[in-house]
């Protein structure tokens, strides 16, 4: 009776709670909307789109977007060597960033107060484009894949969230403790910090995969030979070939049939570009919580 007395819940608790549900609702809507109507777009007849008629469930399907998309074949290229950027910069990023926040952790490193401050001016002031255009090129990085991996290895914020994530889970006295069993630090280190660090592990990984999976830019300004393109350059190059140019058209039907297959691959584009992302994130989601947010506090 006293367990049904305090599992009772009072009117007001039962009005947060539905206002909290619609609000979690309407904001879950207008955040999957957006995903799910590119989604049906891409295989829809475009004349449907622009009539309006594409708002719930695909209208006149249409594989034709994504067979011209498909049958680029340096769609592949471009797949194969996002992949390749995306791990080996990712093993390359979480590695230094590890390295560089767990010594950054312990109370004992001398100077960690000055490492931090140089650390965290670096995210306020940055060289500039040019002055890194040409470092990397003096360094022989210019249409490699170095220029896409090493220039944003590590992320100063990065290495703030998993300093503080050790500096919360890794407690002083079992550092003590492995030093008195005779563990050295990089013993220390590999067999007892990295295993209790799996969800901020994660969380890098998804991080960086991400980042470079979407690297853009980098690769405009670092790469000219096609073969060595990610997707989102092949992606771009796909979609700009595919624009209509009204003052070169002067038959009214060959326009609108290349408007409508632009529109057609500009939606094929998004799916293609944020499929491997969207497969890779459930895996890795349940982490944030016990990773980015014990990151976070008090960072």
């Amino acid at each position: 009776m006293k367990a049904f007395r305090l599992n009772r819940r009072s009117r007001s608790d039962r009005l947060f709670d539905i206002a909290n549900y619609s609000l979690l609702t309407v904001g879950m809507l207008l955040i999957l909307y957006p995903l799910y109507f590119v989604l049906i777009a891409s295989i829809s007849d475009p004349n449907r789109i622009y009539a309006g008629d594409v708002w719930l469930l695909p209208q006149g399907i249409t594989w034709d977007g994504y067979r011209r998309i498909f049958q680029d074949s340096a769609i592949w290229t471009g797949y194969g060597n996002s992949l390749l950027y995306a791990l080996v910069g990712t093993v390359i990023s979480v590695t230094l960033t590890l390295m560089a926040a767990y010594p950054l952790s312990r109370k004992d490193l001398v100077g960690r107060q000055a490492f931090m401050w140089f650390f965290m001016l670096t995210m306020f002031f940055s060289g500039g484009l040019i002055p890194t255009y040409l470092l990397v090129k003096n360094l022989g990085m210019i249409n490699t894949i170095w220029a896409m991996v090493i220039p944003s290895a590590a992320g100063v914020f990065n290495i703030i969230i998993v300093r503080t994530f050790f500096q919360i889970t890794i407690p002083e006295e079992m550092r003590e403790a492995a030093f008195i069993d005779g563990s050295s630090n990089t013993k220390f280190f590999l067999q007892m910090v990295l295993p209790l660090s799996k969800p901020i592990i994660a969380v890098m990984v998804l991080y960086h995969v991400v980042g470079f999976w979407n690297g853009f830019f980098d690769a405009l300004i670092y790469l000219s030979d096609q073969a060595k393109y990610p997707l989102q350059l092949v992606l771009r190059n796909i979609l700009v070939q595919n624009q209509v140019n009204s003052s070169m058209m002067v038959d009214v039907e060959s326009y609108a049939a290349k408007l409508r297959v632009t529109e057609l691959i500009k939606y094929g584009v998004i799916i293609v570009a944020s499929l491997p992302l969207l497969v890779l994130y459930p895996f890795l989601q349940r982490y944030f919580v016990k990773g980015v947010l014990i990151g976070s506090i008090k960072g």
